[in-house]
């Protein structure tokens, strides 16, 4: 492979050396924005361009090391072994803040610049730069900051929340009043998102995705009701026209990168809205620099794709469509839903921006979002139908000898009641499994729901596999693993583990702002 020269992109906007500086400084130089074009445009500008999903994934248990014969990256090492990340490439910590914070800043300006605006949907515009600013500080807090929890929100950490165009905020606040933020922008928005006026609307906050964002967002904080609700209008009537057909991607002839074009494609109903960003989340599970903590086989094999569920296991006894798609070598075993993308910087294609697009809402994940809220509120029934859907479109009927299977809370429980629960500490992948012990974070689980979250749990993470929700997942759930580390003991993460919550960039600490705690 031809050796390319990735450059730090957007290094000019990103001068964080004071908090204050970079929050006070205007998006940027554009002439005044007094029409319903130039406004739309800036709200275009509101999506950041970086992405957190590289620093989650590499902190979950998705992915283990497989020895260190092999090459990594150092910010890769350093994520795996949950410590403060003090590189700055395009998926560290002071990128994705400051990304995050350049697109809530363009969302204010915005904001600021409506009232100006004569022609078009303003409201609408409106509801849409809301929209981005929940969304940016919703993801920067999934990555910086603690799973929510009632009875500790007060005492966690938020986010500073610019409201304003060109505001200062200088605190950080606590994740009840995070959290109180990005619900008042979404609850303002939602009876006003319209995709009228979006060229692409799959790149945009368009009504569906609109809702599965509250959806999400609801599920997060603990809101089971308005979960199960927007994630319904999001939906609509007919879920499964709208999810992705697996199927078909086994009949591409293309291989990996034909089933790449087609899962990201914004022709694709599943896929409710669509993100780039500059990054190596796709481009990491591919190339061997990248390849010793990575997606490995045995991993793959007893936690993931090929593990043992309901329906199938392995590769030779297995309905599970992902199971047949998967690609790479032994150390980057992945389902190529996403990828490196390119933009070059000269003729020769020796220099450019690694990119990745990546479907940040989709159908698949919104409907097992109302399945979670559905057994959350003991609506075993609803979440059953719902998780049955998702086996249909994803499992073929039969394969092997197994056959496409139908849940009931009985067989559920019958299923994992059969499974060897995993150990909270392990020194070797022979134990390793998909039964890890639930410890939820400011709520409580009976032995039903136990067993239907273990098999929810599973689906969401196959389905988020490379995206970095495993890890929000594991932080809601206090699920305790250790990340395996040749040559040394592993190192262990434990139910409200304050590593959770990554470390803000140095310099952000530096300027002033409180940093994220590591001892209680």
């Amino acid at each position: 492979m031809k050796k390319i020269s990735v450059l730090l992109f957007g290094l000019g906007l990103l001068s964080l050396s004071s908090c204050n500086e970079f929050l006070d400084k205007l998006p940027d130089d554009r002439a005044e924005v007094n029409t319903f074009e130039k406004v739309t445009q800036l709200v275009s500008s509101a999506y950041a361009t970086a992405s957190p999903g590289f620093l989650m994934e590499w902190s979950s248990d998705n992915v283990t090391d497989n020895g260190k014969t092999f090459y990594y990256q150092p910010s890769q090492d350093q994520v795996y072994r949950w410590q403060d990340v003090n590189t700055n490439g395009n998926d560290d910590p002071r990128q994705v803040w400051g990304y995050a914070y350049y697109a809530v800043g363009n969302a204010n300006q915005a904001l600021a610049d409506l009232s100006k605006v004569t022609d078009g949907n303003v409201a609408a515009v409106r509801a849409e730069a809301l929209l981005c600013r929940a969304w940016a500080l919703f993801c920067l807090s999934n990555a910086f900051c603690m799973a929510y929890d009632e009875s500790k929100a007060d005492k966690f950490l938020g986010l500073p929340y610019p409201k304003e165009a060109n505001q200062t905020v200088d605190r950080r606040g606590t994740l009840r009043e995070l959290y109180e933020n990005i619900n008042a922008d979404i609850e303002a928005a939602l009876p006003y998102v319209s995709e009228e006026y979006m060229a692409v609307p799959k790149y945009h906050f368009n009504p569906r995705a609109a809702y599965a964002f509250a959806a999400r967002f609801n599920l997060y904080y603990q809101k089971w009701e308005k979960a199960a609700e927007y994630a319904s209008k999001a939906l609509g009537t007919q879920p499964e026209s709208l999810m992705r057909n697996v199927a078909r991607y086994r009949t591409l002839s293309g291989g990996r990168k034909e089933i790449h074009d087609n899962y990201i494609s914004s022709s694709e109903n599943a896929n409710f809205m669509l993100q780039t960003a500059v990054s190596y989340l796709g481009y990491a599970t591919r190339y061997s620099s990248f390849a010793r903590y990575n997606f490995a086989n045995f991993l793959i094999g007893k936690e993931i794709y090929w593990a043992k569920m309901p329906w199938g296991v392995g590769t030779t006894n297995n309905t599970l469509y992902e199971s047949h798609l998967l690609y790479g070598s032994n150390q980057q075993v992945v389902y190529p839903k996403l990828a490196d993308e390119w933009e070059y910087i000269d003729n020769a294609k020796s220099r450019g921006y690694v990119h990745v697009v990546n479907p940040v809402l989709t159908a698949d994940e919104t409907i097992l979002v109302r399945a979670e809220a559905e057994i959350m509120q003991k609506k075993y029934t609803e979440a059953l139908n719902d998780m049955n859907t998702w086996i249909t479109v994803h499992c073929s009927p039969s394969y092997g000898n197994m056959t496409r299977p139908t849940l009931t809370v009985a067989s559920v429980k019958s299923f994992f009641d059969a499974q060897t629960t995993v150990p909270a500490e392990y020194d070797t992948s022979e134990s390793m499994g998909i039964k890890k012990p639930l410890h939820p974070q400011g709520f409580t689980i009976d032995e039903t729901q136990t067993n239907l979250l273990y098999a929810l749990l599973q689906m969401r993470r196959i389905e988020t596999c490379m995206q970095g929700l495993r890890f929000m997942d594991i932080k809601r759930y206090g699920i305790e693993f250790p990340h395996l580390i040749d040559g040394e003991k592993p190192i262990y993460f434990k139910a409200g583990d304050l590593r959770g919550a990554l470390q803000l960039p140095a310099d952000v600490i530096e300027s002033g702002m409180e940093p994220n705690p590591r001892t209680n």
